[in-house]
């Protein structure tokens, strides 16, 4: 619709930018009808199990991802069921394979919150060793650290999170493709619209190689959110540095 839109106005020119606020009007205004349809669909549900509840934020969320009422309607369902099977709200460090992984130090979910107010989840990417990991205990150690992530989110402010992967002196042998992998397919299907930003810090050459393969995983929508960042200037754009861990840890 856009591309069609500049056939008739010009790129920067007043009419052009009416235009495309009108044009952003009317799809928040079909979203919005949307939600409203799905609130009126799950209510049944919602009034005789609690637990499967959803506010309106995270409809909203499934309905931005899906881009269509039945797709996020699905969604939802399995997400409730997956979280459900999975036990996630009773995740805990009492679990000895979250306590053994948080022991390694690798992932942080910092005080400090980004520039946007986002909570921080930090990846100290030299601290994972693809070779000597058990796929599921990374899993199920990285779903409760975006469970308490998100809990420190103040919705009101902003319902996503900036997740840093901190590429300082990163080798082929910390490159964990399946886990990678993984973690895309885990953010998009049941953790939709909470990347804000990813940040890939001090990334060295050696990742140029690895780059391509990760980006064919992403839509064109989270690659947009991924930026790349090589110095403390530049990071200081995003969140204060000195919440940083130490580069020596």
């Amino acid at each position: 619709m856009i591309s069609s839109v500049r056939g008739f106005f010009r790129a920067g020119s007043p009419s052009y930018e009416d235009e495309k606020d009108r044009l952003k009007d009317l799809k928040e205004k079909q979203l919005e009808k949307q939600l409203e349809t799905l609130k009126q669909r799950f209510l049944p549900l919602f009034r005789s199990d609690s637990s499967q509840f959803h506010n309106d934020r995270s409809l909203r969320r499934f309905l931005l991802a899906a881009g269509d009422l039945e797709e996020a309607y699905g969604n939802i369902l399995r997400y409730n069921h997956w979280r459900k099977t999975l036990s996630v709200d009773t995740l805990s460090p009492k679990d000895p394979d979250i306590l053994e992984l948080l022991a390694l130090g690798f992932v942080h979910s910092l005080r400090i919150k980004d520039v946007m107010g986002r909570p921080v989840l930090y990846v100290i990417a030299r601290k994972h060793f693809a070779n000597n990991r058990d796929l599921e205990k990374l899993l199920k150690f990285t779903i409760y650290m975006l469970e308490m992530t998100i809990k420190r989110m103040d919705e009101h402010v902003n319902d996503s999170l900036c997740l840093v992967f901190d590429l300082l002196h990163f080798s082929l042998a910390n490159m964990d493709y399946p886990f990678v992998k993984k973690l895309v397919w885990l953010l998009t299907r049941y953790y939709p619209e909470r990347l804000g930003v990813c940040i890939i810090y001090n990334a060295p050459v050696l990742f140029q190689g690895c780059w391509p393969v990760i980006r064919h995983w992403l839509n064109e929508k989270t690659a947009s959110k991924v930026v790349f960042v090589n110095n403390k200037e530049t990071m200081s754009e995003y969140l204060e540095v000195d919440g940083l861990p130490p580069q020596d840890m």
